[in-house]
C-alpha cells in the first residue's frame, strides 16, 4: 500500500487558502484535486482510502465544495440508454473505452430550435434547493477546510449552453444576437446567481471563495473574438463576480485551452483567479503566464493530465512538476491541481508521484 509523505504543516487547509489568495506566504503550496471515477477508485485503493474524504485527506487537498442539492420537481424526462442533468437538461449518453468509460453529450435537444422551444424551456426554480443541508455540511467540516461554492459550470455560457443546442448553434446565436436564445442564456444566468445568493447568505460565515467557469479557448487560439467576449459574457461574467465580492469572498474561473487573452478583462470585472491552465495551449506555459499576469492573478492548475502524468514514468512526472512549482510559485497565489480531471489513462503510480511532488517540493 502506497503512501504520500505530506510536508510538515504550520496553516490549517482553511488560513492556507486565504492566504493564498492574498498572495501571502504559506507553508506549502495549496493543493487541489479532480479526477475521473476510474482512476479515482484506483487511487483509493492505492493509498487504502475508503472513502473520498479519507482520499483527499491522504493527498493534502484544501478545499472542499458546498452543494445545495436539488429538491424540486423532475424537469426533464430520461430517455432510454441516456441520463439528464436535470439542472440544465443536456443529455448523455455512456461511452466505454479500454480505460473506463465517460458520459458525452448527445441528442442535443435544442439545435435548431424555434423561439418558442427557447422560451419554453424549463430552468430550476431557486427555491428548490436545500439550502440547510448545505449550512450543516458546511458547518461540519469546523473551519478546518476551504470551502467553495458554484463550478466550472456557472454560468459557462459557451459549453452549458453548448451542451444542450449544440456548440455551432449556442456559437451562432451568440454572434447574430437570437433574442429567444439569448434569453435563455439570461434565464439561466439569473437561476444559478439567485441560487448562490441564498447559498451565500445561508453559508456566509463559512464559504471561502466562489468558483466559475467559461471554456473560451482551444488549444491553438481563442474560440471567440475578445469583442464578442465584452458584449455577451463579460457582463454575465461580472455579475458572478460582483456577487462574490459583495459577500468579501474571491472569484477563480475555469478556462479550457487558448484563454489567457480574456484574462485582463477578467481583473478588470475583479475575478481573482483563473483555473485549468493547460500548458499545451497557445499562450498559457507557466512561464508566460507567471511573466505576464504573476502576482495579478491566482493561478490553479499547470499540470497537464495530457503530459507526462498519462504517458510518461514517475520519475517524469516528478521532475515535471517541480519545474511546474518553481515556476509558478515566485509570485505567491499559486494552487497546484491538473489542468482538467485526471484520466482513468493516468497510471495510478503516476498520479501519486504528482502528489508526492507538491509536498517536496512546495514548500515556502
Amino acid at each position: 500500500m502506497a503512501k504520500i509523505i505530506k510536508a510538515p504543516e504550520r496553516m490549517s487547509s482553511k488560513e492556507r487558502v486565504i492566504r493564498t489568495f492574498q498572495y501571502e506566504k504559506t507553508d506549502r503550496v495549496t493543493i487541489g484535486y479532480d479526477a475521473n471515477p476510474g482512476i479515482n477508485d484506483k487511487l483509493m485503493r492505492e493509498l487504502g482510502a475508503k472513502t473520498g474524504e479519507e482520499l483527499m485527506e491522504a493527498l493534502g487537498v484544501d478545499y472542499r465544495w458546498i452543494n445545495p442539492k436539488y429538491t424540486g420537481p423532475e424537469l426533464f424526462k430520461v430517455p432510454k440508454d441516456r441520463e439528464v442533468n436535470q439542472l440544465e437538461g443536456a443529455i448523455m449518453r455512456k461511452v466505454e473505452h479500454k480505460s473506463g468509460y465517460y458520459w458525452d453529450f448527445c441528442d442535443f435537444p435544442l439545435q435548431d430550435a424555434d423561439d418558442d422551444a427557447f422560451l419554453s424551456f424549463p430552468v430550476p426554480d431557486p427555491d428548490n434547493f436545500d439550502y440547510d443541508g448545505a449550512y450543516e455540511k458546511a458547518k461540519s467540516y469546523g473551519g478546518k477546510y476551504a470551502l467553495y461554492i458554484g463550478s466550472a459550470g456557472i454560468p459557462d455560457i459557451i459549453n452549458s449552453n453548448g451542451r444542450i443546442m449544440g456548440m455551432e448553434d449556442i456559437l451562432c446565436h451568440l454572434i447574430l444576437g437570437n433574442e429567444a436564445a439569448l434569453s435563455l442564456v439570461h434565464r439561466r444566468a439569473d437561476f444559478q446567481l439567485k441560487m448562490l445568493e441564498r447559498l451565500l447568505d445561508k453559508c456566509r460565515e463559512h464559504i471561502d471563495f466562489m468558483w466559475l467557469g467559461e471554456d473560451l479557448g482551444t488549444q491553438i487560439a481563442p474560440m471567440i473574438s475578445l469583442e464578442l467576449y465584452r458584449e455577451r459574457l463579460k457582463p454575465i461574467h461580472k455579475r458572478f463576480s460582483d456577487l462574490a465580492a459583495a459577500y468579501n469572498i474571491p472569484s477563480i474561473i475555469h478556462t479550457c485551452g487558448s484563454s489567457s487573452w480574456a484574462y485582463e478583462d477578467f481583473i478588470e470585472i475583479g475575478i481573482k483567479g483563473v483555473d485549468t491552465l493547460q500548458p499545451e495551449a497557445v499562450n498559457m506555459s507557466p512561464a508566460y503566464l507567471s511573466q505576464k499576469f504573476g502576482g495579478r492573478l491566482n493561478f490553479r492548475g499547470c499540470i497537464s493530465t495530457a503530459g507526462p502524468l498519462a504517458y510518461g514514468t514517475a520519475d517524469e512526472v516528478r521532475e515535471y512538476c517541480r519545474l511546474t512549482l518553481e515556476t509558478m510559485m515566485k509570485h505567491g497565489g499559486y494552487h497546484f491541481a491538473p489542468t482538467h480531471s485526471i484520466q482513468d489513462n493516468s497510471p495510478v503510480e503516476n498520479v501519486i508521484a504528482m502528489y508526492q511532488a507538491a509536498h517536496d517540493f512546495g514548500r515556502y
